[in-house]
């Protein structure tokens, strides 16, 4: 079982179907690779909390209606009870005030874009292909 399977399988959270190219932001260290490749691709965070409902039904809603290929974007999923330090980071350095659920888009070093809640789902990702 891989680490997303522990993360999505429980009995109260619904398992993710989809097959989606999920980077594990488990390091500080990783945010300066984010700003570094955000130059050559797109770079996506989400920040999810896995104790949260709300938050679980926006995961699984964007997991269903992920449609891109992991070339598309890098796609970095944010466990924020396990690693509160590193949302605490990203808030510092793109300088975009933390909630959860929420998605951060990435290009040329700068968020383009971020969205939390419902509105999550509403970002045309296309757009920032």
């Amino acid at each position: 079982m891989g680490i997303f399977d522990k993360l999505f399988n429980s009995s109260s959270e619904t398992v993710i179907k989809n097959e989606i190219p999920w980077i594990e932001l488990n390091s500080t260290n990783q945010i300066n690779d984010i700003i570094q490749n955000s130059s050559t691709s797109t770079q996506i965070i989400f920040k999810h909390s896995t104790r949260c409902g709300i938050s679980r039904m926006i995961l699984n809603q964007f997991a269903k209606d992920y449609i891109f290929s992991e070339n598309d974007f890098n796609l970095y999923y944010l466990d924020l009870l396990r690693f509160r330090e590193i949302s605490n980071q990203i808030s510092r350095t793109f300088e975009v005030y933390h909630e959860s659920p929420q998605l951060l888009i990435i290009k040329n070093g700068i968020v383009v874009a971020h969205k939390s809640h419902g509105e999550i789902n509403d970002i045309d990702l296309q757009k920032y292909i």
